[in-house]
């Protein structure tokens, strides 16, 4: 009997990512779904500081409190790691677009963007230093030079690597997002 709610093979409805007309729209919100890269390494790293968090617990009832202490330090920053790493993206609100890396988070109101376009250009495999030829989708701002445009997403990012329909659909969600709310 199969079970078609409960299997990961079912077809993709683009009605999942559109958002409902009762959402708010001054909430912030990712126009699409973080990857399986991300997600995955996410869930290691989460899996890491459990194992982590067991030895402090050994260590706590073996040895000295300050030790203890260290180790509950490592796996409360591994854990604050992953769950950054989850948050990494492109959200949009009415308020206007930001950008949020691993270290530091950009916001630019929609009075500020000129413009949010898709071009071909060498991109980051992975975040690593390794280039590729691949899509990125850039921001322009008011009275900026183009060259300076910050990249948003790409094609080989941890959310969209060898997914490009979903770069498409996500690209295509945030400039739909710019263009309603420049001109507004």
């Amino acid at each position: 009997m199969p079970l078609p709610f409960l299997t990961a093979d079912r077809a993709f409805e683009a009605a999942d990512d559109a958002a409902l007309p009762y959402d708010d729209r001054d909430r912030w919100r990712r126009p699409y779904r973080p990857g399986p890269w991300r997600v995955g390494t996410a869930a290691i790293m989460l899996l890491l500081a459990s194992f982590v968090l067991f030895a402090a617990v050994i260590i706590a009832a073996t040895a000295t409190p300050a030790s203890a202490g260290v180790i509950f330090g490592v796996a409360a920053v591994v854990i604050v790691c992953a769950l950054r790493l989850l948050r990494m993206g492109v959200w949009v609100s009415a308020r206007g677009l930001r950008h949020v890396a691993f270290l530091r988070t950009r916001t630019a109101p929609w009075g500020q963007v000129a413009q949010v376009r898709t071009v071909q250009q060498p991109v980051r495999w992975l975040g690593l230093p390794r280039t590729v030829q691949g899509q990125a989708l850039v921001l322009l701002r008011q009275g900026r030079a183009a060259g300076g445009a910050p990249t948003l997403l790409t094609t080989h990012n941890a959310d969209f690597l060898a997914r490009p329909e979903a770069f498409d659909r996500a690209a295509d969600s945030v400039e739909a997002w710019a263009d309603e709310y420049r001109r507004g």
